[in-house]
């Protein structure tokens, strides 16, 4: 007889091992195997059976996949780890030793490593890291923003924001902006990048304290490989558009008339940041037309081919929104934001000249047409042109066209800002001014197939009488039976909070009625 197992041994046992055990296997230490975890993409896991595992005790450990952890043992970034570690205690020995010429060439000839061939590891394709955009996005934004202290230097924080600056120039060429929502963590934006939707948050710009309760070496580790990531994602789509990497502005400031104005590094930044200039271009972009092969007027290819035509009609509308609008700042308006998105539908923005380098043209020009204000009472107007709140420009866009200009007057109680990442299900509560919205696409044709597919779903070929309903229920299993209660009692919930936002609406609406009757 063979020899007996022991318990842990065999089974799904073995497909696990724990932390300790792959910081022993690996010969690392613990910050080191997380460094080097969150590079590969290797994240713990939580076994089916805990005890099973862990030979019956019920001890809370951290797991992961032996099959990962035998993965990592092979990753070139091993030696490299171990190599600085043999840096750092020559270093520390020749500066206690006061031999400054030795430490100097240890840093000279520091252990360097390189991250491109993990990016081809976890993406094999463009479109798989073009997927993976809204996270690094939204980490690289975030520490584009935040303050040098001692834990973060000074280059992460120029990095990041030089990243994010030209992926905004992209969007910004390409006209690939969708959608944009105003929240209170910070302004949420959608692009479409090759058919893909990208989605990434911006945080406002006010100064903060970074929070002592989170670990920034963990934090870091992310920023170092999406900084690498967004890299190699900016130069394929600044190629793929014809435009040099990196970005040439078209409109130099280094002339002698503007090195007065602030450092040279700074001025760079500063040029940079207005999002302002356009790009140099290499070849001239060609327009896309989609071809029409000839088909029967009533099949379902012609149908699909004019909805698709129909489709590409409306998006090249929504590309060139603010083509027809020259919008001034003014200088309590977050600039960045609204020239960022402005420019993204084709619009042309410039503030004053003594706020920020960039200005295109001045406030008494008088081919402007709007001048985005967020204060209720202004000095001089000038006759020519409309004064609107910021929420305009974000509302326009949400609804693919110019909306009217007397709801966003300054000091007027402005409309409730709708997010257009809300898709409303069947029972959902749905706000006036949406339901308003939806009706208005449906007249103009853009909603006939969500009105075809609502009729459908109301009204189903095959519908149960109530007395066969009941029959069919008392005849089910026990366990299909509390499937159904599970099932009804959520539709019953979500019935029950919808008639509440009805009924605060309701008294909301009311209110503001009354308040309008006692102004007059």
């Amino acid at each position: 007889m063979g020899k007996q197992k022991k318990k842990g041994e065999s089974g799904a046992a073995t497909n696990y091992i724990s932390r300790n055990q792959a910081l022993k296997k690996l010969q690392l230490s613990l910050p080191d195997f997380r460094r080097l975890c969150i590079l590969k993409g290797v994240y713990p896991v939580e076994p089916k059976n805990k005890k099973k595992v862990n030979k019956g005790s019920t001890a809370n450990k951290t797991y992961y996949y032996i099959k990962d952890i035998q993965y990592l043992a092979h990753e070139p970034i091993l030696n490299k780890f171990r190599e600085f570690k043999v840096f750092l205690r020559k270093l520390k020995k020749a500066i206690a030793k006061e031999e400054p010429g030795t430490a100097q060439r240890l840093v000279e000839n520091k252990p360097i490593y390189r991250l491109d061939h993990i990016l081809k590891e976890r993406y094999p394709t463009f479109i798989d890291a073009v997927r993976d955009l809204d996270d690094a996005l939204s980490m690289v934004l975030l520490f584009s923003t935040m303050p040098q202290t001692d834990k973060i230097e000074a280059g992460v924080v120029k990095q990041c924001k030089r990243l994010s600056v030209e992926f905004q120039h992209y969007i910004i060429a390409s006209k690939s902006l969708r959608k944009v929502f105003l929240s209170i963590k910070g302004v949420y934006f959608q692009a479409e990048i090759q058919d893909q939707p990208v989605t990434w948050i911006v945080p406002y710009q006010f100064c903060q304290e970074p929070p002592s309760d989170v670990d920034f070496r963990v934090m870091l580790t992310f920023v170092e490989f999406y900084s690498t990531m967004i890299g190699f994602v900016n130069f394929k789509l600044y190629n793929m558009l014809n435009l040099h990497y990196p970005p040439k502005l078209a409109n130099e400031y280094s002339n002698t008339s503007n090195t007065d104005y602030c450092e040279d590094s700074e001025l760079e930044d500063e040029v940079l940041a207005t999002l302002n200039q356009n790009l140099s271009v290499s070849a001239q972009d060609e327009d896309l037309e989609v071809d029409e092969f000839p088909v029967d007027p009533d099949s379902e290819d012609a149908k699909a081919q004019e909805a698709i035509k129909k489709e590409l009609q409306e998006t090249e509308k929504l590309k060139n929104l603010f083509s027809e609008c020259k919008v001034f700042l003014s200088r309590e308006v977050p600039r960045e934001i609204l020239v960022f998105v402005l420019r993204c539908f084709g619009g042309e923005i410039s503030w004053q000249s003594t706020e920020a380098i960039g200005a295109t043209f001045e406030e008494n020009c008088d081919s402007i047409t709007h001048q985005i204000v967020d204060r209720p009472v202004q000095g001089h107007r000038y006759l020519s042109r409309y004064y609107v709140q910021p929420q305009w420009v974000f509302d326009c866009v949400n609804c693919r066209k110019l909306l009217p200009v007397e709801d966003y007057f300054p000091g007027v109680e402005l409309p409730p800002h709708l997010s257009p990442f809300v898709e409303e299900q069947e029972g959902d509560y749905v706000p006036p001014e949406r339901q308003a919205m939806l009706e208005e696409q449906r007249q103009t044709g853009e909603g006939e197939s969500e009105a075809e597919q609502e009729k459908e779903e109301g009204t189903p070929s095959e519908e149960l009488s109530k007395e066969e309903k009941n029959l069919a229920i008392m005849a089910m299993k026990k366990k299909d039976k509390r499937l159904y209660d599970q099932i009804m009692h959520s539709k019953k919930k979500k019935r029950s909070e919808v008639r509440k936002l009805e009924a605060k609406r309701k008294a909301y609406d009311e209110a503001q009625t009354q308040k309008k009757q006692k102004t007059k």
